[in-house]
């Protein structure tokens, strides 16, 4: 009778825990879902060939150690539609001690070297590049960031050109990916980056809200860097210029039809280096910026603000969400009588996620993506998502960390060998 009663007061008190957690979880997903919404129906874009190309670009490459991929990206800038007196392609050799500078300057690029044993990491090379290029004679209208590891859709720059005659100052292009088929962690990135363009991406660019920049393929005016100063170097440089653009008023608009491809990690080990880092910098971020943001959005009565409030700190709500699932299991093993097979508050949950993981395959399809090999990774898409859980905690336990974790790429293909050329879906 006393374990009996003991019993029951834990199982009140662990209901009581995944009432108040599943109390802050759910208006945040209902908002989350709601945005979504807005994405899931494509419209048709004006097409960048009726803005004459005018703007004058300067291609900046971030690469560290990149020799095996530095050609075919310097190769493939070089092959663009949009004129070629209208852009120049700058690699910044960050810290190398490989070929990378020889092979980019062989391919025509304009490589500059630099040596910093204390600022590391792509926000300090690309901060110091940036200076570089202000003190040139030469003006650009626009700085377009790049990864060596990336290819460029060949329309990359003419849809570039018009989202700035269009007088959007900052433009993320779409994410995309060279290695979808290569192993069950690269297809997972892709079908995530698929869906995230669709129905995070484009569905804030649609409703008026930011969109967040992804660490490559985005152009941002040289006018406002220059106003506003680069000064993001944290480990999640493109989270923390979100961030920086967000609090002057200003927001990062959105093109479906400007494509950047980009190598996929291919084992978990890799993965987890990655995703650590990650969630590392946004952990630090929300530490850093979360009170600006949400004071901005109250006083100022700010939307963007307010939503890009709710993206730092959306790490913690699916921790939340894994502690309320585990907690639910918990309750399925030592609480549940052996007559009872099911027990229905964590079967919900499983099934929750179950099908907001696998509804996933529906924008894969929508974005054009869909094959049966994807659809055989996809089965195995829910253990990605899990894997989220630990690296989160992992990523906010280090966030003052700083140490720049390098990603080895090996993909060097050309763009000739990935299909559907410029066609995002």
């Amino acid at each position: 009778m006393f374990l009996n009663s003991n019993l029951e007061i834990i199982e009140f008190m662990i209901d009581s825990v995944l009432f108040g957690l599943q109390f802050l979880i759910v208006p945040v997903a209902a908002y989350l879902f709601v945005i979504s919404i807005f994405g899931w129906v494509k419209r048709r874009e004006e097409s960048a060939d009726n803005y004459s190309p005018v703007n004058r670009f300067a291609i900046v490459v971030a690469a560290h150690n990149e020799q095996n991929v530095i050609g075919s990206i310097v190769r493939n800038l070089s092959s663009v539609d949009y004129p070629s007196h209208l852009y120049d392609i700058f690699v910044i050799a960050d810290n190398c001690n490989d070929n990378t500078a020889k092979i980019a300057r062989e391919n025509g690029a304009i490589a500059f070297e630099r040596f910093d044993d204390n600022k590391k990491g792509k926000g300090y090379a690309l901060e110091w590049m940036f200076e570089k290029i202000f003190k040139m004679e030469k003006h650009y209208d626009a700085v377009c960031v790049l990864d060596a590891d990336n290819l460029l859709s060949l329309n990359f720059l003419k849809e570039m050109n018009k989202q700035l005659c269009k007088g959007h100052k900052v433009i993320q292009g779409y994410l995309d990916s060279k290695n979808p088929g290569d192993s069950f962690i690269a297809a997972s990135y892709s079908a995530a980056f698929w869906t995230n363009n669709r129905i995070f991406q484009l569905a804030r660019y649609y409703l008026g809200l930011s969109c967040v920049l992804g660490g490559t393929g985005f152009v941002v005016t040289t006018d406002l860097l220059k106003e506003i100063g680069w000064g993001a170097t944290s480990l999640t440089e493109d989270l923390e210029f979100t961030i920086k653009l967000i609090l002057r008023g200003e927001r990062v608009y959105w093109s479906h039809e400007a494509v950047v491809y980009d190598e996929k990690p291919l084992t978990m080990r890799q993965s987890w280096k990655q995703r650590k880092r990650w969630m590392q910098g946004q952990s630090d971020c929300a530490c850093r910026y979360l009170k600006a943001l949400l004071s901005r959005a109250i006083k100022k009565k700010d939307l963007v603000a307010f939503d890009n409030a709710v993206y730092v700190v959306y790490p913690l709500f699916v921790v939340l969400g894994g502690v309320v699932m585990l907690g639910n299991l918990l309750k399925l093993i030592f609480f549940t009588e052996i007559t009872e097979v099911f027990d229905i508050k964590f079967g919900l949950a499983t099934l929750m996620f179950l099908v907001s993981t696998y509804m996933g395959i529906v924008f894969v399809a929508l974005e054009g993506k869909f094959s049966l090999k994807m659809l055989g990774y996809y089965v195995l898409y829910p253990f990605y998502n899990i894997t989220w859980i630990p690296i989160m905690v992992q990523g906010y336990i280090d966030r003052d960390k700083k140490e720049w974790v390098h990603t080895l790429h090996t993909r060097a293909l050309d763009i000739k060998d990935i299909s559907n050329l410029g066609k995002a879906g």
